[in-house]
């Protein structure tokens, strides 16, 4: 059976089109990326942009036709932190509806947790645990501790109001952002993190999963052009994030488009994912192992499975 997931987050709408491989894992017949910024402005005004509607309504039509071509029997769409704070959304529920005719989905951030460490614990089976896994949105960033095995087990989940989107809209508003930004921001994240309940000091893996920690990678690895084969698996100590974080906060954006590896859409946003994982890096005794399955595998696993 195929199936088909689409994650709708506040800066990106990704899909996986997916069956079951022979070892009860995934095998990806289709993934794609479209950066559409659904998240513009929320966190001031509450409501979706109007432009920022079109573009993800234009990312579900395209997904559409892709999932009609390779016969998904179930399909399910999950809008995760812009959905959830946007007093407009019926307009974005109804958009959906229309052009892929099932009902968007806002899941609460217990639930995106989860589905981003199954989806991680799933692809990287192995790892010493507890494992912390972290998942830098646009507008929330999820931190879950937990162990894998068959049957992953969660012991501590929590969403917090911190991404990149967020983050850099509140607080980082210079090209590049200053000092006293940064120290607000910086303030604001560790007020969030210390408040979280995270047991960092137990954490023996640390993963991230997610758009800014695959960015991060690459940029660390410095890769001629994104290569996810690469960057699956790949470690980035934490020296060299905190060395990365400063040299990303003191870029303009032109400077960070430049880089690569950097998707274009994604260059003003990731100086605040950057400090939002340097934070978390200071909690924890360990370095950052960066896994490409996160919420998007989780979601393709239940619909298998259900």
């Amino acid at each position: 059976m195929k199936v088909a997931a689409i994650d709708c987050g506040t800066n990106s709408v990704r899909l996986l089109v997916a069956e079951a491989g022979p070892d009860g894992g995934l095998v990806d017949l289709e993934r794609r990326l479209i950066l559409t910024r659904l998240g513009q402005g929320v966190d001031a005004t509450g409501r979706f942009h109007p432009d920022a509607l079109a573009r993800t309504l234009d990312a579900f039509a395209e997904y559409a036709g892709v999932i009609r071509a390779l016969g998904a029997e179930r399909v399910r769409l999950v809008a995760t932190s812009a959905a959830r704070d946007a007093s407009n959304r019926d307009e974005f529920f109804a958009g959906a509806r229309e052009l892929l005719g099932i009902d968007a989905e806002i899941i609460s951030g217990d639930e995106e947790a989860a589905l981003s460490f199954r989806g991680a614990l799933t692809a990287l089976p192995d790892v010493a645990t507890p494992a912390l896994v972290m998942d830098i949105g646009g507008g929330s960033t999820e931190l879950v501790l937990g162990s894998g095995g068959a049957t992953p087990r969660i012991d501590h989940g929590v969403s917090l109001d911190i991404g990149s989107v967020r983050v850099r809209e509140r607080f980082l508003a210079g090209d590049p952002p200053s000092a006293d930004q940064i120290a607000e921001a910086s303030a604001y994240i560790d007020s969030l993190l210390d408040g979280s309940g995270v047991p960092f000091a137990d954490v023996v893996t640390w993963i991230g999963v997610g758009g800014t920690a695959t960015s991060l990678s690459a940029v660390n690895q410095r890769l001629p052009e994104y290569d996810r084969t690469k960057v699956h698996a790949s470690t980035i100590t934490r020296d060299d994030l905190a060395a990365l974080t400063q040299r990303l906060l003191a870029a303009s954006v032109a400077e960070v488009r430049e880089l690569p590896s950097m998707h274009p859409k994604r260059a003003d946003v990731i100086c605040a994912g950057a400090l939002i994982a340097d934070r978390v890096g200071r909690r924890v005794s360990v370095d950052l192992t960066v896994s490409e399955s996160d919420i998007l595998d989780g979601i393709a696993l239940g619909l298998l499975q259900a």
